[in-house]
């Protein structure tokens, strides 16, 4: 319990932080494999201090109250990981934060802005099937939906789940909004709608935003740990490894594939999902 509560205000307080230097890292390794000299470790920092500084433009009233709402349940989802809760309580209420961003987004009367939040609504339906399954393989390995009962089993998740973790890692291509998935809004300036999802959000709600997003990335890396971890000291160093390698395989993949369409991205997603996620869950229930 001391160790839950532990990471819990470690999330809280540190989370920020440590999605922050992530990002960092990312366009440091994005344009180290572009040739390109790139910003400092802590360029991301320093775009959040000057958005709280600048002045923030409303399209309408209920447009931060949203965004309070998006940043609020992806703090809760992250309390309730480390807290050891339920690992289907924690994907509900990570989409129930994404459904308030689609709504802020949805609530601008500009057409970047509703476009989207149309395909922030197709990316949803497309990853939300490997999430369910994802916790399905933990329960079925673990023979429990709770976090803290995943993570203190003798077997690594992993041995069990290897179908299921490579279509959770092919996920998060969708969730950090990467190349090829990057549909509904990008980070870089290639995104032909602009910013799409967040096009008319500026100054310190549009960094809620930014810092709702780096609590995201620590909480999705989070899970990846979890099919690492047995309650040894090994197991965390092994967790480490495989959140590192997977996070800097998505900045890879993200500067050499192209975006594709949104039926693409839905297709292949699928299909991933069910012969990787299938599978796997197929085998794992025949051998449990």
């Amino acid at each position: 319990m001391t160790t839950a509560i532990a990471l819990t205000i470690g999330f809280i307080i540190l989370g920020p932080f440590i999605g922050g230097l992530l990002e960092g890292m990312d366009r440091v390794v994005c344009a180290r494999m572009q040739g390109r000299q790139g910003p400092p470790v802590l360029q991301p920092f320093y775009d959040i201090y000057k958005l709280f500084n600048k002045q923030s433009i409303l399209v309408n009233n209920i447009q931060d109250l949203l965004v309070c709402g998006f940043l609020v349940f992806v703090v809760f989802s992250g309390v309730l990981f480390f807290m050891g809760e339920d690992i289907l309580l924690v994907f509900f209420a990570l989409t129930l934060a994404e459904i308030f961003m689609v709504m802020s987004s949805a609530s601008a009367n500009s057409p970047y802005s509703s476009m989207g939040a149309q395909r922030e609504l197709v990316q949803a339906m497309t990853y939300e099937p490997m999430l369910l399954l994802t916790a399905i393989g933990f329960y079925i390995a673990a023979e429990s939906f709770r976090v803290d009962d995943i993570a203190r089993t003798d077997i690594p998740a992993i041995v069990y789940l290897p179908g299921i973790f490579l279509g959770y890692v092919f996920i998060l291509t969708i969730k950090f909004r990467k190349s090829p998935f990057d549909l509904s809004t990008s980070h870089h300036a290639h995104q032909e709608m602009v910013r799409g999802l967040t096009t008319e959000l500026s100054g310190n709600i549009l960094a809620l935003v930014e810092v709702a997003e780096w609590y995201e990335t620590v909480l999705l890396l989070g899970v990846i740990g979890l099919f690492f971890v047995n309650g040894t000291w090994w197991g965390l160093v092994l967790a480490l490894v495989g959140i590192l390698v997977s996070f800097f395989f998505e900045t890879f993949v993200d500067n050499v594939f192209p975006r594709v369409h949104w039926d693409t991205m839905v297709k292949s997603t699928w299909m991933f999902t069910l012969i990787a996620g299938g599978i796997n869950l197929f085998i794992l229930v025949l051998i449990r």
